[in-house]
């Protein structure tokens, strides 16, 4: 299993909104990422800059990064887009971060 990490950047004063939005995460949305290998995914904030890095788990080629073409995932985009920093699909933009150390 590949460990991947990405950040992206939150729009200023939209923390709460955001954090509200991934509790009622959709459950169409969270079945398409287990399905498509998506494991041990966290979001964390930093308040002061308001990036936000993305840590998951991946079983198989495909990434949570590889779904965009997918209806579910481009409604989830279109609803985040208003509190996100986001390229013209309304994809956020996001940046992918090279492991530099783990340990288990």
């Amino acid at each position: 299993m590949k460990r991947l990490a990405f950040k992206m950047k939150l729009k200023s004063g939209c923390r709460d909104e955001y954090i509200r939005r991934h509790n009622a995460i959709w459950p169409d949305l969270k079945a398409l990422l287990s399905a498509s290998g998506v494991r041990d995914y966290s979001i964390y904030l930093d308040e002061a800059t308001n990036t936000l890095l993305a840590v998951q788990s991946q079983e198989g080629e495909q990434t949570s990064q590889d779904l965009g073409s997918n209806p579910i995932v481009q409604r989830w985009w279109k609803y985040m887009s208003d509190i996100m920093e986001t390229n013209p699909d309304n994809s956020p933009i996001s940046v992918s971060l090279e492991e530099v150390f783990h340990m288990d």
